[in-house]
């Protein structure tokens, strides 16, 4: 055992010695491979470089030719260098994907009143519908003789150009001729802003090379000549030659052409319209640059220039500016919805009528001269539509030249006591009746304790004599009573908009709201309960007149989102505060109106919202600090304010009923003695008179009973004489400094027999006797 193991012991040593001596050798052997190849590389490399030095030996200068040889060695090195830094900065400023020649477009509108008259415009003035061949040649060789001569010839950058401009201006030691040639300044046109900069520059030359490569000669020209910026807001030659001249481009002469030309270098500092010595000067220059060209001969050169240069005189003081900017703003949201956002260049037919939006203008403004110190109110604003949400008027503060904000649609106010409709309409949507009694005494909510404005209470008192007073703790109540989330609902189905948070001080107007989205919301108790959108926006056209956008065929109609007869019974309560409550300063008289006032707290904010048949009305006084008011409310000025731009605006229109509120005898007595109405013919004024108010009375004589003649007062410059009186009674009134004389029948006894002729008017009657003038209690 002994030798056996002994034996496989020297076997292994054996063994691992021969593992060990053949590694070496592989090493070795790796080693020698190694050291050969280097070798071999090595001289392989050096007899290369051997035969280069030899074969480069063949070429080798000496004396001035190998300076000249270092010279251009050097200077291809540079330009290596500095094409390479060139190419690192003219990283393209967007992807080339897309609409890439309209990215950076502004629009053009030219809007126009309900009858198609322009009355202004918004964006930049252009015309692009004035095809290449239609444009002078002319106009054409003044701009190249003036911007670029050699535009035809050169591939986007005009190298020789450059460096002529470049000695130019080192000689005479400023800035005299430019270097950027038509493409390049269509580039910084299109797609790069004004800064001056060495990249925007580098991105300029090759984004003129990347037009030149996807654009023809002609096309990149006509892009120059519609896009190029040419002072007064107007974009293009057809628009300049329109706003200068008044005359398309394809009609201007050689001497118009030369002063459109003058004005690529400085559109503002060569404007003809501002500026009319410096306009003919650049035009001279340009005369004689195109003779210089070959483009003119020295005739036609002294022809142009003994032309005289007429240009249009226009006022720039544009009304209806607040109107125009809401146009303008709608008119892109429609473009965007519809996915018209490729029509840059349209015609608006808006809402606006001239004479209302004049009338809403003077009114507010005179209103501010005349009592805004008194009250110490700076601003104003107010909003006008019809019951559609058609937008007539909007004043949006008293002078735009001063501030461009608009109050109207933009300033966020709180309405105070005008929000109370809603409040009243959910009660009435939730089974009140207009006379179902609440008590108004304090209540307190959270610690908040609401008072009213006389710092008294009624106790019981019925929803009518709530709303027409003004009360604050009944709203409030009320909403107790039917829960705050109802009145919100109620709110957003009539059109409101705004935020409306639920604190308790909601009913009495403490969420902000603006007078467009207040006087939408009113909309819909003038049109019986629809909710409507306010629009300005009737029609869209092209240029060339194609219609791609109509209201009444692209628009969804109101929806009814009110019950209809909750609706007539709200009107029946508003108009009896413009006829016995905190309004009554509102009145008309000729029409069926309702209304309701609203102060906010502090008297920071005052309101008059009111409606009748052709027009819905918001008015708004206040600051735009939010410093206090002089004891403004909104049945002052604001109240005033609106019936003087009513009692105007609606001359010559027939009165319309509201729901609920229909045409009384008394509205067409005095509206038949208004200006602008066709009297009946003078042969039969009686019986054709009786036919319609016999047919009004069965029309609707329920509704007539709910508003007797006696409640709504005629204030109105007329005499009113009714048939059959026996005495006559004499009220003499005083509206705007003009006496009133109203003559009523004689026999009070008949009359109140007549009223008290059904249960519901009799009802109504009584309701309305506890309103008279000597109970009538002053509240705001």
């Amino acid at each position: 055992m002994t030798e056996r193991g002994e034996t496989f012991t020297t076997r292994m040593k054996n063994m691992a010695w021969d593992a060990l001596a053949r590694v070496w050798d592989a090493f070795y052997a790796l080693d020698s491979r190694l050291s050969a190849g280097a070798y071999e590389a090595w001289d392989a490399l050096r007899r290369a470089w051997l035969a280069y030095d030899s074969f480069l030996q063949r070429f080798r200068v000496t004396g001035i030719k190998r300076f000249v040889v270092g010279l251009l060695d050097d200077g291809l090195s540079f330009a290596l260098a500095i094409a390479f830094v060139l190419v690192a900065f003219a990283v393209p400023p967007f992807s080339g994907e897309g609409d890439v020649w309209n990215m950076r477009r502004q629009y053009a509108v030219t809007i126009t009143d309900v009858n198609g008259e322009i009355v202004g415009r918004r964006g930049i003035r252009q015309n692009d519908a004035v095809p290449f061949s239609e444009i002078p040649q002319h106009l054409i060789k003044a701009v190249l003789a003036t911007e670029d001569t050699r535009f035809y010839d050169h591939f986007g950058v005009d190298v020789i150009g450059t460096l002529r401009a470049a000695i130019a201006n080192a000689q005479a030691k400023g800035v005299v001729q430019g270097g950027s040639s038509i493409t390049q300044q269509l580039a910084k046109n299109l797609f790069l802003t004004p800064e001056r900069s060495f990249r925007r520059k580098i991105h300029e030359a090759f984004l003129a090379l990347w037009i030149e490569a996807r654009l023809s000669k002609d096309e990149i020209l006509k892009l120059y000549l519609e896009r190029a910026y040419m002072g007064a807001g107007a974009h293009g030659v057809e628009a300049a030659a329109q706003f200068y001249f008044g005359r398309s481009v394809r009609d201007i002469n050689l001497k118009q052409a030369a002063v459109l030309a003058g004005l690529f270098k400085a559109p503002t500092k060569f404007a003809p319209h501002l500026n009319p010595e410096n306009a003919e000067k650049r035009a001279t220059v340009v005369l004689y640059r195109m003779l210089k060209a070959g483009f003119i001969s020295h005739g036609e050169l002294m022809a142009a220039r003994a032309q005289p240069l007429e240009v249009i005189k226009r006022d720039e003081q544009v009304p209806a500016n607040y109107f125009l900017d809401y146009v303008y703003q709608e008119t892109l949201d429609i473009l965007k919805r519809h996915n018209l956002t490729q029509d840059f260049v349209v015609e608006v037919r808006s809402t606006l009528e001239p004479r209302i939006q004049k009338l809403a203008e003077d009114t507010v403004i005179a209103a501010l001269e005349q009592e805004g110190k008194l009250y110490r109110a700076r601003q104003g604003a107010l909003v006008s539509m019809t019951p559609d949400g058609a937008l007539k008027a909007i004043v949006g503060g008293r002078d735009y030249e001063k501030s461009q904000f608009n109050r109207a649609t933009d300033a966020l106010r709180q309405p105070g006591s005008a929000f109370k409709p809603f409040v009243y309409l959910a009660a009435l949507m939730n089974g009140y009746k207009p006379l179902s009694r609440i008590t108004d005494a304090p209540i307190t909510i959270r610690g908040w304790t609401p008072q009213n404005y006389s710092r008294r209470y009624h106790g019981k008192v019925t929803l009518l004599q709530a709303l027409t007073h003004s009360y604050n703790t009944v709203p409030v109540r009320l909403m107790t009573l039917i829960g705050r989330q109802t009145i919100i609902d109620v709110a957003r189905r009539a059109g409101l908009k705004s935020r409306i948070l639920p604190v308790p001080s909601m009913p009495l107007g403490s969420n902000e709201v603006t007078v467009l989205d207040l006087t939408t919301a009113y909309a819909a108790f003038a049109n019986g309960g629809k909710r409507v959108s306010p629009y300005s926006v009737l029609e869209i056209r092209r240029p060339d007149g194609t219609l791609i956008y109509r209201r009444d065929k692209m628009e969804p109609r109101p929806k009814q989102t009110l019950p209809a007869g909750k609706v007539a019974q709200l009107n029946t309560m508003l108009a009896n505060v413009v006829a016995n409550g905190t309004a009554r300063r509102a009145q008309l008289g000729f029409t069926p109106q309702a209304g309701k006032t609203g102060t906010t707290s502090s008297y920071r904010d005052a309101w008059f919202m009111g409606i009748t048949g052709h027009l819905v009305t918001g008015v708004w006084f206040g600051n735009d600090n939010y410093t206090p008011t002089n004891k403004l409310t909104g049945g002052r000025l604001p109240a005033q304010t609106w019936q003087r731009f009513m009692d105007q605006a609606l001359l010559g229109r027939k009165p319309l009923p509201l729901p609920g509120l229909p045409v009384s005898r008394q509205h067409l007595q005095v509206a038949q003695t208004r200006p602008g109405l066709t009297r009946p013919a003078a042969a039969r004024p009686a019986a054709r008179a009786q036919r319609k108010l016999a047919a009004l009375d069965d029309a609707g004589g329920a509704s007539l009973q709910a508003l007797t003649d006696a409640d709504i007062l005629t204030p109105a410059a007329v005499r009113i004489v009714t048939p059959g009186a026996r005495r006559e009674r004499v009220r003499r009134l005083s509206t705007g400094g003009q006496q009133v004389r109203i003559v009523r029948p004689g026999n009070p006894r008949a009359a109140r027999r007549k009223r008290r002729s059904g249960s519901v008017a009799g009802a109504l009657r009584n309701v309305f006797g506890l309103f008279r003038v000597d109970n009538r209690r002053r509240q705001f």
